[in-house]
């Protein structure tokens, strides 16, 4: 009688023939916000015009191929791609969402994992990867959209605008907002930093009884040299990784 493979190499080979089928190419984006002269802002590359590449010259919102010797996860793989394009290690990065089809990618059936990450404008570096031809920050409209005429390449613009509409129903009641900031911050600082985002102006009273009311929010950081007559106190965040909740919306200005 011929020798039978054991068990443990028989179920082996038939795990190795039930995923021996057609897989969908796998990659990660990340939508990057800051503030720029009074303007939410989202990082965007250009991706390059060489033969064979899809959307040749148009811009993209950075990511990659999840690189199966590096990436341990699909946020390693996030937090990789925003170390090449911003030189930053350890942002504020919020799971967004995935979206995958046939048709998005003329490479083959594709899936991509999205984040977004809310970066202070002055702990950015913006930097092209190799197979970049430039990158740059645009300006977010209201509907969540960069400005007219851009073309952003495969489903981009659908899930920029995805991220811009989860963010501002997000700072309605959270402190999202305080990540865009370089610390130590004013009050009046967050406050348009907020405003900016929600597109409204907020009251003044109600919004510094709200933030410094909120328990696990804010610490002094001692007074500002802001120039004004009267310095104003600085703030920092108390917890870095997550944002604080409040139970109820701002109050718009009357």
């Amino acid at each position: 009688m011929a020798d039978q493979p054991d068990v443990p190499a028989r179920r082996s080979a038939q795990a190795a023939r039930a995923i021996d089928i057609a897989r969908p190419l796998v990659t990660v984006d990340v939508v990057i916000f800051t503030l720029l002269a009074d303007a939410l802002q989202v990082l965007l590359v250009q991706r390059p015009s060489h033969e064979g590449e899809p959307f040749p010259g148009q811009w993209a919102l950075p990511g990659g191929f999840v690189d199966v010797a590096l990436d341990d996860d699909l946020r390693a793989c996030a937090l990789r791609k925003l170390r090449e394009k911003t030189a930053v290690d350890s942002p504020y990065l919020e799971q967004l969402g995935s979206w995958g089809g046939r048709l998005r990618d003329p490479r083959g059936w594709s899936v991509t994992q999205v984040y977004f990450a809310l970066l202070p404008w002055a702990s950015l570096q913006p930097r092209k990867g190799s197979n970049a031809a430039d990158v740059r920050w645009f300006a977010v409209d209201a509907e969540g959209a960069v400005p007219t005429g851009q073309t952003l390449a495969f489903d981009h613009a659908f899930i920029l605008a995805a991220a811009v509409e989860r963010l501002r129903s997000k700072v309605e009641y959270t402190s999202l907002p305080a990540f865009l900031l370089d610390e130590p911050f004013t009050l009046p600082q967050l406050q348009r930093v907020y405003e900016i985002v929600l597109c409204r102006s907020l009251d003044k009273s109600a919004f510094r009884t709200r933030a410094l009311a909120a328990p696990g929010f804010l610490e002094e950081a001692g007074l500002q040299a802001t120039g004004a007559p009267r310095a104003p106190m600085g703030y920092r965040l108390v917890n870095k990784n997550q944002p604080v909740t409040f139970p109820r919306t701002f109050q718009s200005r009357s």
